[in-house]
């Protein structure tokens, strides 16, 4: 399998490979909503607003006979949304957990081919299911945590199979998205680590700068558009962590001709902090009971002496 993805990443990239980034269009992606003061009654009626964009965008697929979104929305029913919008590949952000008295946030950035129809269709490596493992994690090392978890699908993401995922576009919107989301949540004094898998490394990375973060982890990177941690100009704790049995570690780690995102961030040249991620596979890293799992929530909850390599 692993032999077989990195065959057609390498043969996508011969596809494009004359192909510079500004020749690419950039895709545009929809607004995402502002978010609601972060109150409890506040937070409940964006819940109760967006539950029933839920059930519409659900009444609309069935008249068309979209069975493809049918089935996506049935698994979105009775979760928590700040934002949702059924439009294209989509856009949910999911709260797992007590937003409104939360002191700790941690924010999962998702990777290529992440959608609507793919948000809670494949368990720990859904955004839905990685953040209620994640969630999970956490109270069980931390039962008092007063912590929120949140699913983040900000931004309109490539397809692993496609010119775009070899370039910054996507993500360069996805930064911009995120900045301002991470500005809103953290006016009030709530401390936020950024958890970003794959291409969500890249988003986390052009968003990085002087962002008000305490941590950034990068899981199945494939670049942050940065050489070492230090150019990304935060003072975050910047962490990176791959599983040995992650085919990303056999994709060449470049940047030639605005096509690739530079150096492997668990490179020791990087500089970040590197964690264990055992065994996992690239879809693996919130595995239940997992070494991954067990370090990305010490490093969701800003404890970093519990992290280990």
């Amino acid at each position: 399998m692993r032999h077989r993805r990195l065959a057609a990443i390498v043969a996508v990239v011969a596809v494009v490979g004359a192909t510079t980034a500004a020749t690419l269009p950039p895709v545009p992606i929809d607004r995402p909503q502002p978010l609601p003061a972060l109150t409890a009654r506040a937070l409940a009626a964006r819940y109760t607003a967006n539950s029933r964009r839920i059930a519409v965008a659900a009444s609309a697929a069935r008249r068309d006979g979209d069975t493809n979104l049918i089935r996506a929305l049935a698994g979105l029913r009775g979760q928590r949304f700040i934002d949702f919008n059924p439009n294209g590949q989509g856009l949910a952000v999911e709260v797992v957990g007590g937003l409104a008295t939360a002191t700790r946030v941690a924010i999962l950035v998702p990777g290529s081919d992440t959608s609507l129809a793919t948000f809670d269709s494949r368990g720990t490596a859904s955004p839905d299911g990685a953040a209620t493992a994640l969630a999970a994690q956490v109270r069980k090392l931390d039962p008092g945590a007063r912590f929120a978890v949140i699913a983040w699908l900000g931004y309109r993401t490539p397809a692993t199979l496609s010119p775009g995922v070899l370039t910054s576009g996507d993500a360069r919107q996805g930064a911009k998205a995120l900045r301002s989301f991470v500005g809103q949540l953290t006016r009030d004094g709530r401390q936020v680590a950024l958890i970003c898998h794959s291409y969500g490394s890249v988003v986390c990375g052009l968003a990085a700068p002087h962002l008000p973060v305490t941590d950034i982890a990068v899981i199945g990177s494939p670049g942050m558009d940065a050489s070492t941690a230090r150019s990304l100009d935060t003072r975050a704790r910047v962490w990176a962590g791959r599983g040995t049995g992650d085919w990303i570690g056999d994709v060449p780690h470049i940047r030639l001709l605005g096509l690739g995102f530079g150096q492997d961030p668990t490179a020791p040249s990087f500089g970040a902090r590197i964690f264990g991620c055992g065994d996992a596979n690239h879809s693996e890293y919130f595995r239940p009971a997992g070494t991954a799992l067990r370090n990305l929530a010490y490093i969701a909850l800003g404890q970093p002496a519990g992290v280990t390599r």
